[in-house]
This record gives structure tokens, sequence and C-alpha cells, in this order.
């Protein structure tokens, strides 16, 4: 028997308000993680938390069968100094739920929940079901998705619930920061230098500045490189031994984490090393049945620039949810109470083409 999913979508927008009167900062998610306990102990599906992480398998789980993962995060940024209004206020005006995490991601965390709870009791669908409300998604923490997937059973899809507009992104970039050091000789200002730092880092940045990757995606385009950061010298008469820079580099679903560390090692005028290599860029086939199910309800595809939690996946996943990625880390920030409303009813609509056939 299925939940009617209009009272679905009236306790997702009650839990998406309580969520946002409760601050949960990256890594200080407790209180929110118990609202979500909450949730499953009203609709008496049993669950797991794991820190402040919360996860449950739909009833009719079968170690036989492939497994979807429905995620989504309850932690948020700090709020900016721009706000107006409270972000921990969450008041309705014009159709609009402002208040911190409405749009990044409350509303897809609740939708998602809300999708879940419609399934949980439904028999003979081709996936099991998993849904999981994770923490220390902004801060890329060690405690969040990440820490759960050798607990888990297998996945073999994922839906990520993040602002698309409920279209599909069936591709993200992925993310290597570089720590760069440029070398010279340091020395009193007063005295001739052939060899300072600084100078030498005009060169280095035009390098960075023209460098392209050959490799283009058809979805998410070109690899992009930034320089970020830039930081050299302590006092006006001392020439620096050293610059340092930070290089952001936004990798495409050509290469691996690893392939762009060792061609940028190899290659760099300077002296790099990676922060990490573990956030790749991730994609499903966009003949995917899961796509395939969201594309013949109208929704269109594209790739995003954007990290998401999809980076600790190694199984082909989507990135779908209600909201606008535009108002993320905004101030005021808000989601329109339909578009809450429409993702549930999107969610439920597309996994029915997905689990069912």
């Amino acid at each position: 028997m299925r939940t009617d999913q209009n009272l679905l979508i009236k306790k997702a927008i009650g839990l998406l308000q309580e969520l946002i009167a409760t601050p949960s900062f990256s890594s200080e998610e407790d209180m929110t993680a118990q609202l979500l306990e909450n949730w499953f102990h009203e609709f008496d599906i049993p669950y797991t938390r794991v820190n402040n992480n919360v996860f449950a398998f739909n009833k009719c789980f079968d170690k036989a069968k492939p497994t979807l993962l429905l995620n989504s995060h309850h932690d948020t940024v700090k709020p900016n100094g721009a706000y107006t209004k409270d972000p921990f206020d969450p008041q309705i005006t014009d159709g609009k739920l402002f208040g911190l995490g409405s749009n990044d991601a409350g509303g897809c965390l609740v939708s998602l929940i809300a999708t879940f709870t419609y399934f949980y009791e439904s028999e003979n669908l081709n996936h099991n079901i998993i849904i999981a409300a994770t923490a220390e998604e902004e801060s890329s923490g060690g405690k969040g998705l990440n820490s759960l997937l050798s607990i888990l059973p297998k996945i073999d899809v994922a839906i990520v619930g993040e602002p698309t507009q409920m279209n599909l992104a069936i591709a993200e970039k992925g993310l290597v920061i570089f720590d760069a050091i440029v070398n010279g000789t340091p020395s009193h200002a007063a005295h001739p230098n052939y060899n300072n730092a600084i100078y030498n880092t005009i060169e280095v940045l035009e390098w960075f500045k023209n460098y392209r990757f050959p490799k283009t995606s058809e979805v998410l385009g070109e690899v992009k490189l930034t320089v970020t950061q830039i930081n050299g010298g302590s006092q006006h008469n001392v020439v620096p031994a050293n610059v340092n820079l930070v290089i952001d580099v936004r990798v495409n679903d050509r290469y691996n984490n690893k392939e762009i560390a060792d061609m940028l090692s190899r290659e760099a005028p300077c002296e790099l090393k990676p922060r990490s290599l573990r956030l790749n860029s991730s994609s499903i086939d966009k003949n995917h049945l899961l796509v395939r199910s969201g594309v013949a309800l109208g929704r269109s595809t594209y790739g995003s620039p954007t990290l998401s939690d999809q980076a600790t996946l190694s199984c082909p996943s989507l990135k779908l949810g209600p909201g606008d990625s535009t108002r993320s880390h905004t101030a005021d920030e808000y989601i329109y109470i339909k578009e809450i409303e429409e993702g549930i009813n999107l969610y439920i609509k597309i996994l029915d083409g997905f689990l069912t056939n």
C-alpha cells in the first residue's frame, strides 16, 4: 500500500520548515539528524543512524536485486552577511519558502524522503531502494556519504538530490585543488636579483592561463583550470624565496583525477602538489533507463560544472532535484513551494518508469 502523495507533500514541506529552523552547519548536524529520525518513526520505517547520517532500506529489500540509492544532504554552509531575513525562520511569502538550506539541498532531501516513503512498501520492483540523508557534504568532510559506502550494500545506480530544476544532470565535473610553489632567490630589495620569485611567477601564470587539456567531453566540455589564489612576500624590502599559488581544476569525464595530476606535475613550470584525488567526475549513460524515464516526461539533460556527493560514488549517478542552483549559498535563500510539489511528483513518476519496467 502506497502513502497518499498529497499527504507526503504536506509532510515534506513541514519537515523542511523544521530543518530550516534547526542550524545544521557541516559537522554540526546532530539535531537535524534527529528530525529525520522522527520522520521514519512516524511512518514506521526501520532506519540506521551512523554519526549524523540516517539511512533506510525499502521493506521488500532483496539481496538478489540491484540497488538504487536516493541521496541528499542536510548540512548547510553558514549564512553570508547579506541576509536581510532570519536564515533560521522558515517564512512562506508569495509561494516562496525562505531559509538557510531551503534550496541547497533541503527541498531535494525532503522530496527524496517523501518519494522513498511512497515506494517503501511496494512489491515486485526491479531494484531495491536505499534512502541516505547524509552529513558534511558542504565541507567534503570524512563523515558524510563517503563514510557509508563501506557499510551499505553495493550501489548500482544513484540519484543525488541537488537543485537542478528537475532537469537531468547526466554528468558532473570532478575537482582537484593543487598547491603550487614558484621558487626564486631570496634577497634584500636594494640589491640586484635576477631570480626574483615574484617575477618568475609572471611566466608561470601565463602558462596556466594558456594551458589546455586535449580531451573535450560531449556533455561537460573542456577541463577548466583556474588560478584562484596567490601569496608571496612578507615585507617591502625583502624579495621572497617563493610564491605560493592555488590552482582549481574542474575535471570532465574524459579524465580521472590521477591523470590530471600526472599531466600537470609533468608539464607545469613549477612545483605542484594535489590536495586530494578523490573527487572524480561522475556520469550516467544518456541511454540508461533512469535517464530515459526522465526524458520521457519532458525533462532535459545537461552537464553540471558544480560538485556534489556524486564525486564519492563509483556507480552511474544522476543529479536531480527541485530548486535552482543559482540560489544556493545566496542571501535570503528560498525554494518555491510549487517546486517541492513538482519535485515529489516527478521523482515518483520517474521512478515508476524505472522501477516497474
